[in-house]
């Protein structure tokens, strides 16, 4: 019978084996570490439910923190309760939301729908699904969204009043009447949305200041006279909070009061 002997490999070779067989080990034992932790900032890319997929736009996102998450539906605000099982389920009970009439009700709809209850986490580099009990998805990135606006230099559009916390969509007859733009040098000019206007602004981080309003004196009836009345009053309540988010800018006065409006694409 023939007998082998061990042979010691090339000390190039060992090394080589070595070190495969430690990534093999880290791949299997630490292969988590790569993966990305639930908790942060996400980008919604789609949903998958009903056997259809539901492409999600620019807006829609996730701010998830240990207890609580933040985010968009597309257009309306949203805040929820969130209690983890380590990192591979997550319960969800919905609180707040605005409470807006938006161009793509289907996905908010549905998304409103899926985020909710017991979800299953799926973790891979910089992508996290969600699933529910039926299969349906959430499916999101972290790639970082649209970059926000500047508050300055962009023409914005008033789509919403808000009032006690909730937003309210323009009547028919005055939306997209009330635009306004905060210039570089603090000037600000529009409309109303039946009288033009111009102002100064003082812009300090997060908090907007308008001067006294100059605007034309044409006479205001129904919906657009009732916007208009409003947003006269807000404009000249005093220091208004702004917060931009992706396109869309939320001007809050202290009493809750506020607007929700929306940036000019660069098509427009």
């Amino acid at each position: 019978m023939r007998t082998f002997r061990h042979v010691p490999a090339p000390a190039g070779v060992a090394l080589v084996l070595a070190l495969a067989l430690a990534a093999c080990g880290r791949a299997e034992d630490g292969g988590s570490a790569v993966l990305p932790d639930p908790v942060g900032s996400w980008t919604v890319e789609s949903l998958t439910t009903g056997g259809r997929t539901l492409h999600a736009p620019d807006t829609a996102r996730l701010t998830i923190g240990p207890d609580q998450v933040k985010g968009n539906y597309g257009c309306n605000g949203f805040s929820a309760a969130a209690a983890f099982s380590g990192t591979s389920a997550v319960t969800v009970t919905p609180g707040a939301t605005s409470l807006m009439a938006c161009a793509d009700m289907e996905f908010e709809t549905a998304f409103a729908k899926l985020f909710r209850g017991r979800l299953t986490i799926d973790r891979g580099p910089d992508r996290l699904t969600l699933k529910t009990a039926d299969g349906s998805t959430i499916a999101m990135t972290s790639t970082p969204a649209e970059p926000d606006a500047p508050l300055t230099t962009t023409h914005w559009t008033v789509e919403a009043l808000v009032s006690a916390g909730t937003a309210a969509s323009l009547p028919a007859g005055a939306a997209g009447k009330a635009q306004f733009t905060i210039a570089a040098d603090s000037s600000v000019s529009g409309s109303l949305g039946c009288n033009r206007f111009s102002a100064k602004a003082t812009v300090e981080g997060s908090s907007v200041v308008f001067g006294p309003l100059t605007s034309t004196r044409m006479a205001c009836e129904g919906p657009v006279g009732e916007v208009e009345r409003t947003l006269t009053g807000l404009f000249g309540s005093g220091p208004l909070t702004a917060k931009v988010e992706g396109r869309t800018l939320t001007l809050t006065a202290s009493d809750g009061k506020g607007l929700v409006a929306k940036a000019a694409s660069a098509a427009e």
